[in-house]
């Protein structure tokens, strides 16, 4: 049998496939040894994709290995899984696409890394999938995109720098773009996500009575969470619930450190933060469409047939991406704000006293729906091909944090042009509880 590639890029025609390619000429550039290829269901479309990325770059892509694959052949899918380590699939939705390429990746003993942002997906494939996944020794890790890298390691950094018991913390996403958007500015297929997403969420609560059979402590004090529109307490303009998958993954990671390491679960709340009032109510009236369609199929088939109408022209058509100029220069960031103790208790032992102490953290960088997305999920594919044995057990379904926490995966963004940084630390007026 021929050596396997490091990595296969599995999804790589669509928009964010294509990132992925242009992007991990950069890592390869920088490690002479890394070996990878490209599978999707067009073998003319996947020529085409090397053709176009390298006439962009300037170098010869044509002897880049390609796959043709498709989730609804089996064969094919096992004929292109059992030629890499580490299956970077960009194939969604997940719900309807994830699944197959996970059991491939299983049956052929490969790891797995995907750009979900789709909890019921992701908690679906840890029930049915961890024990087999770890009795293979592989990793399967989804949420290594947008959704949910920089909610994720961003927590582990301020969990680093605060140093003591983390009571509770608060994630506030910005994003602005340095001028004026042009065009939409995600793609139908992220759109696509969302819509199956939000339609499903109902098959949440049976999956996760089994996924997480035993409560987690109760935790005093208790966060409370904040209102629905509110003024942005770490910068400028107005902030609201997010509604993503951040809040959802992060917590997955602390019920694991809570259950397999001990440590008190971080009580975790997320919000986003928008200009101006006007953009407040726009986000509402889309929402307000959203939940409401959704909860039918004819909903679901108009939001999914006239998404730049339902969206007000924040989403492209299908086959429509963002401009790329545009896309380059939207900036984010997310700034933690927490508290807890400054004395660390033992295992078992009860704070007894309200917080103390108040730390606050920020994640930036830039091009972060697709740029960092595509960074993220191929960092977080050869960091498990270097450091599977700093993650968790033997192998199985984990989200990005509790995958990743022992690894070098942090200092690896960092090198990407991600920012990490400590704006402040503070002490609070202590009392009893």
């Amino acid at each position: 049998m021929a050596k396997r590639l490091d990595i296969i890029i599995f999804g790589a025609t669509g928009y964010t496939g294509k990132v992925a390619v242009e992007k991990i000429l950069t890592l390869a550039n920088s490690s002479d040894s890394l070996t990878w290829g490209i599978a999707g269901r067009n073998e003319a479309k996947l020529k085409e994709v090397l053709k176009e990325v390298g006439e962009k770059i300037g170098k010869d892509l044509s002897k880049i290995d390609i796959f043709v694959a498709s989730v609804d052949d089996d064969l094919s899918m096992k004929n292109m899984t059992r030629q890499c380590k580490v299956l970077v699939n960009c194939v969604g939705p997940y719900r309807h696409c994830g699944e197959q390429a996970v059991k491939s990746c299983i049956e052929t003993g490969t790891h797995h890394v995907d750009v979900s942002g789709e909890p019921e997906y992701m908690e679906r494939m840890q029930l049915l999938y961890h024990k087999q996944a770890e009795e293979k020794g592989i990793y399967i890790v989804s949420a290594c995109g947008f959704d949910s890298i920089p909610a994720e390691i961003g927590c582990l950094h301020f969990m680093q720098q605060f140093e003591g018991d983390v009571c509770s913390v608060e994630s506030f996403l910005q994003m602005r773009n340095k001028k004026k958007q042009q065009g939409p500015a995600i793609n139908y297929a992220t759109w696509e996500c969302m819509v199956h997403g939000l339609a499903n969420a109902k098959d949440l609560r049976p999956i996760r009575k089994q996924l997480f059979p035993n409560r987690p402590p109760v935790l005093t004090p208790k966060q409370k969470p904040r209102g629905s529109v509110f003024s942005n307490p770490v910068g400028d303009g107005w902030c609201m619930p997010f509604l993503g998958s951040d809040q959802s993954v992060m917590r997955r990671s602390q019920y694991h450190f809570n259950s397999e390491k001990g440590w008190r679960p971080v009580q975790v709340q997320c919000y986003f933060s928008v200009a101006s009032f006007s953009t407040v109510l726009t986000c509402i009236i889309i929402g307000f469409l959203f939940s409401i369609l959704t909860k039918y199929k004819w909903g679901q088939n108009l939001l999914l047939k006239h998404p730049k109408l339902f969206s007000f022209g924040f989403v492209g058509a299908k086959g429509e991406g963002p401009n790329e100029e545009s896309r380059k220069n939207t900036e984010f960031n997310i700034t933690f704000v927490g508290d807890g103790w400054s004395a660390k208790k033992t295992e078992g032992q009860q704070q007894t006293t309200l917080p103390d102490t108040r730390v606050t953290t920020r994640i930036s960088g830039m091009d972060p729906a697709y740029g960092l997305a595509a960074i993220g999920v191929l960092v977080c594919a050869t960091t498990i091909l270097k450091e599977a044995n700093s993650m968790p057990g033997r192998g199985g379904v984990y989200p990005p944090g509790a995958a990743f926490i022992d690894t070098s995966l942090m200092a690896e963004l960092q090198a990407n042009g991600v920012k990490f940084e400590v704006v402040e630390k503070k002490k609070l007026p202590n009392n009893k509880l």
